[in-house]
């Protein structure tokens, strides 16, 4: 599927979370929500990217924003991975791409020249009204947070 862009409704999402807990769009209606695609839990990058996002966390919420990550990795995966690195926010589990495909961050990727499928990094911005506001898709992993607010200047 075609990822959405920026002015468009949000699709529709739930999934359960690293604590079991269903998740959807619906709960976050009426806040900002970061939602982010990452490849894998405790790998470096998705690390950084993570551990940017929890080390600016009071000031997201603060700035009233929300944050969700979603992987293809399971439940426990994701509960080892948010226990690992106290992060305060859900992570998705999406085994089998359903949410992924509903927003294009499942598909092919190059890397060292060759092609393969996999997730694309793509944090979406949603609104109060679930219409996406921004795509970033150059997510810089060490500095995400200072991405998203650089938006809002």
């Amino acid at each position: 599927m075609k990822e959405p862009e920026a002015g468009q409704k949000a699709p529709f999402f739930e999934g359960n979370d690293q604590n079991g807990n269903k998740i959807s769009l619906d709960d976050y209606k009426g806040k900002k929500l970061v939602l982010y695609f990452y490849p894998k839990d405790n790998t470096p990058g998705c690390t950084d990217e993570a551990c940017n996002l929890r080390d600016n966390y009071n000031d997201l919420i603060e700035k009233g924003f929300a944050v969700v990550g979603i992987s293809p990795d399971s439940d426990k995966s994701h509960q080892k991975f948010a226990d690992k690195h106290n992060l305060p926010f859900p992570l998705i589990a999406d085994p089998g791409k359903k949410i992924m495909s509903e927003y294009g961050t499942w598909g092919e990727k190059k890397m060292y020249g060759k092609s393969f499928t996999g997730v694309l990094r793509t944090t979406f911005i949603i609104n109060e009204e679930g219409n996406i506001e921004e795509v970033i898709k150059k997510v810089d992993t060490k500095k995400h947070a200072e991405q998203i607010y650089k938006l809002y200047e």
